[in-house]
């Protein structure tokens, strides 16, 4: 079609290449001036009454004025700007309605399956993205599951086209469920067989890892020596390598234990994904250096002789130890619908001993730090993408409303499927209407 366009209407085709010259250097000048917010930079100090400028997509200064002329301005002044939040594991893009399986898209078939990226089975009309985007979060990791190595994640914007728009890194990190560790102690009544067979069948199931990470090394070996191509252990060798880090399901004290023994013996870097048990090896965790995505804020201790605030409490603990920690909601059967509820996992960890400052970074910059693009998103800062949120006050405190959301400099609609019920319900016919 270009080169009918190019041979048969020349004056066309010139035409048309200064219309999209035209358009592309207006979008590449288009410029945005944000005034008088209260900017939470996250990465630094807290900064009120302070204009933020926008060039291309990008934060381009930061002061208390900016006189510079812009092509869009707004008045943020009583309002606070925060980096977007970003949500570090959840089914958000993946489920849309958990009973309604064609909706389902989170896990394949196979026990490993480091070719698999999650990022492209995101449904960008998903009605659930709009409603967690209008509560801040800007970008999120959907997390594949259903296997031992299920996959790897990427980062994902709530604003975009097609899932190719969103995708901000489209290999963020591998994903491994680690084998349950717990005991029956109820004997073979109890079903899990003698105590030397369940410690037998744990380190049956541990050892299934182990081969298939000895099978990949040796066809790291076998690749350098000239052999072929295979596109399972091809796609786990940045894993081996270092180039991405392996996020490690891991809940119980034995399996956490599990797992950092064995990745200190394969020397892979690792993150720790739900970690309930972690605190009680925070020591531990801080001197291998190993950051936990803690997901069980809210739910009720597991054991009869924790306390009451043990979950709340974890999050608060593993900072004080030295642990890097990011918060979000367990992955389950609901956690797409409940995506938008980031920002109050922070709250009650912060409410339980998670300092102010670590809670925000928890949601924010921690993510992007463990997903390799702290470079672009998390923190308010000269270079970075300018996607941030403008809301009523802290976003921390569940009184405070979003009232606008930028993803790359662009706005973005808060409308969504909940405001939409909101409307329609608000007008509905009233039976004392004369």
């Amino acid at each position: 079609m270009r080169t009918y366009c190019k041979r048969k209407h020349p004056a066309l085709a010139r035409a048309l290449v200064f219309i999209f010259l035209g358009f592309a250097a207006s979008s590449h000048a288009d410029t945005l001036l944000l005034r008088g917010a209260t900017v939470h930079t996250v990465s630094g100090a807290t900064l009120p009454m302070t204009d933020v400028l926008v060039k291309d997509g990008k934060i381009a200064a930061i002061a208390a004025s900016i006189s510079e002329k812009a092509d869009r301005t707004n008045d943020l002044a009583g309002l606070h700007l925060f980096p977007g939040l970003i949500s570090p594991s959840t089914e958000l893009g993946l489920v849309e309605i958990p009973s309604v399986r064609a909706s389902v898209d989170r896990r394949e078939v196979g026990d490993f399956n480091p070719d698999v990226e999650s990022w492209k089975a995101v449904n960008p009309d998903s009605e659930l993205i709009p409603v967690a985007r209008a509560n801040g979060i800007t970008h999120f990791i959907p997390v594949p599951q259903g296997s031992i190595l299920s996959g790897v994640s990427g980062v994902i914007a709530t604003g975009g086209w097609t899932v190719e728009d969103m995708a901000v890194r489209k290999r963020a990190a591998y994903h491994l469920d680690w084998p349950t560790m717990s005991l029956a102690t109820g004997g073979r009544r109890g079903g899990g067989g003698s105590m030397d067979e369940q410690a037998k069948a744990r380190r049956e199931k541990v050892q299934v890892i182990e081969n298939w990470f000895n099978d990949v090394d040796a066809y790291a070996k076998g690749r350098a020596a000239g052999a072929p191509v295979v596109p399972a252990y091809e796609a786990a060798l940045p894993l081996l390598r270092g180039e991405l880090p392996l996020v490690i399901g891991a809940d119980d004290l034995r399996e956490i234990k599990s797992a950092l023994a064995w990745a200190e013996k394969r020397k892979l870097k690792i993150v720790i994904l739900g970690g309930r048990d972690a605190a009680l090896v925070a020591e531990q965790l801080a001197k291998q250096k190993v950051p936990v995505i803690y997901n069980h804020v809210f739910p009720l201790p597991m054991r009869d002789s924790d306390g009451y605030d043990a979950n709340f409490s974890a999050p608060g603990i593993l900072h004080k130890a030295g642990v890097t920690v990011a918060l979000t909601d367990s992955l389950g059967r609901f956690t797409s619908n409940n995506a938008r509820n980031l920002p109050y996992a922070a709250a009650q960890a912060m409410a339980f001993g998670l300092p102010a400052d670590a809670a925000i970074k928890s949601i924010t910059l921690v993510p992007a730090q463990i997903y390799g693009v702290a470079d672009r998103l998390g923190s308010i800062e000269v270079g970075k993408h300018a996607s941030f949120f403008a809301a009523t006050g802290d976003i921390l405190d569940i009184r405070s409303q979003v009232k606008h959301v930028w993803i790359a400099g662009e706005e973005q609609s808060l409308k969504n499927r909940n405001t939409q019920l909101y409307d329609k319900f608000r007008n509905r016919p009233r039976a004392d209407a004369k």
